[in-house]
């Protein structure tokens, strides 16, 4: 059932962020993203805490559950692999159409 909760989610076309209210690395890399200027409805944000589908997808993962970013339905990783393509970010994000 969490993997289908992933998978209705994360859409071609978008920025799929996960994470966690109150979790410094989550807001961080939120602030990083808000610096573009996404197409309306092209930047998703979703709470883990609000969802128990999502804990538990998240938490069964070896690695941090969150941040987690899907660029389109590839999935980049969590806030040091954001920040490792930052340069690269406005290409990726214009190759999907999540730009204006």
């Amino acid at each position: 059932m969490a993997d289908k909760f992933l998978e209705s989610k994360i859409k071609d076309g978008k920025v799929t962020l996960f994470v966690k209210a109150g979790c410094p690395y989550s807001r961080n890399a939120l602030e990083m993203l808000k610096q573009y200027n996404f197409a309306p409805g092209r930047l998703q944000v979703f709470d883990i805490n609000e969802s128990r589908d999502a804990r538990d997808y998240f938490q069964a993962t070896a690695q941090s559950p969150v941040p987690r970013v899907f660029i389109g339905r590839h999935c980049l990783g969590g806030l040091p692999e954001l920040e490792n393509v930052r340069c690269r970010l406005p290409t990726m994000l214009q190759r999907i159409g999540a730009l204006r």
